[in-house]
């Protein structure tokens, strides 16, 4: 019976008899194989979907951990700034540990469906008149002012969940990858992949690094730029980040596996989730599709060896953004309730 990471992988987890195990079942997320996409890109092609966490999103991998270690070490309450993923992990994780969860959001830029979770899970959700890179100054202020544990990337229990997704494909294919592709935002996530990678690597699990490839939204490219950006704006509300708090972290992770950053635009990304929903069967947010987009520009660039295993990282449900979804779904299409207007749209 599944039990969540904290069981699967506790001997690669920092992990004492005083840590709680706590548990919403996360991780043991599937490895799709993409065969209709990979076959039209001339690659191996699979979707790692942490979409079918329990919040949502890959967050719980890092959250179950961080929440656990936070009562092990006798926190009273937990505090986080969010793009809205963050935010409905800690607040359900905080829920099951019966721990006050405090969560600031920059107003007005939260897809609904993440700041119903936040809601429903009992955080006290405070939305901070700025944007993100605002909201998590505040965050880190109170936590180091007030003890309260902040449960942000900038949490090393955060990352160090997250490792957990690198070892489950990496058990599922036997090896790494040639690419993981994935988005980039807070640039946490690339930073655990590869950490967990090299763990992987060290312990003789595999014998090399994936390259990895970080994709960010040409509005929210810091990586890319080489430089901040003081006002982020995309579609893909979970990577409208100026100010990563990992940079360093994940240019290292690009350095070390000879990979990349690029940056796609918000309508390469909504074509690519629309693509992906179609082809392949898979919703997801539009933050998760900024992958496939990037794997389709590298393709007509001509840049996209055939014949790779790729693996690319869907971090994201796409019901957490159905806004988003709608913009390039279209609208039903409204009949009369007849058999003669259903005939006529059937074509019969």
């Amino acid at each position: 019976m599944k039990k969540g990471i904290l069981y699967s992988y506790e001997k690669f987890l920092p992990l004492t008899d005083r840590t709680p195990r706590l548990s919403l079942c996360e991780g043991d997320t599937p490895l799709i194989p993409m065969g209709r996409l990979g076959r039209e890109l001339g690659i191996d092609l699979f979707g790692k979907y942490d979409g079918l966490n329990p919040t949502g999103s890959f967050k719980d991998r890092g959250m179950v951990l961080a929440v656990s270690k936070a009562l092990e070490e006798g926190a009273k309450a937990l505090i986080c700034a969010s793009t809205g993923n963050t935010s409905a992990s800690a607040a359900a994780y905080g829920a099951a540990a019966g721990i006050p969860c405090f969560v600031l959001l920059p107003a007005g830029k939260v897809a609904r469906g993440k700041l119903a979770q936040a809601l429903i899970y009992g955080a006290k959700v405070l939305a901070v008149r700025g944007n993100f890179d605002i909201a998590l100054e505040l965050a880190r202020q109170a936590a180091k002012e007030r003890g309260i544990a902040i449960v942000n990337s900038v949490n090393p229990y955060r990352l160090y969940g997250q490792r957990s997704a690198s070892w489950e494909i990496s058990d599922e294919l036997g090896s790494a990858p040639d690419w993981l592709v994935l988005p980039v935002g807070n640039a946490g996530n690339i930073s655990a992949y590869c950490a967990g990678f090299e763990f992987y690597r060290e312990i003789g699990r595999i014998e090399r690094l994936p390259r990895l490839i970080g994709v960010q939204a040409e509005g929210a490219a810091p990586l890319v730029r080489g430089c901040e950006v003081d006002q982020p704006e995309t579609v893909a509300t979970a990577i409208r980040i100026g100010r990563p708090v990992s940079a360093d972290k994940a240019r290292r992770a690009v350095e070390v596996s000879n990979g990349q950053f690029l940056s796609v635009s918000d309508d390469e990304i909504l074509e690519a989730q629309k693509t992906l929903a179609s082809t392949e069967g898979v919703f997801a947010e539009p933050a998760s599709c900024a992958p496939l987009a990037g794997i389709i520009k590298l393709a007509r660039q001509g840049k996209l060896p055939r014949g790779l295993r790729i693996v690319m990282v869907l971090t994201g449900n796409g019901l957490k953004d159905p806004e988003g979804a709608m913009l390039r779904a279209g609208e039903p299409v409204e009949i009369e309730g007849t058999s003669a207007a259903l005939a006529e749209v059937l074509g019969q």
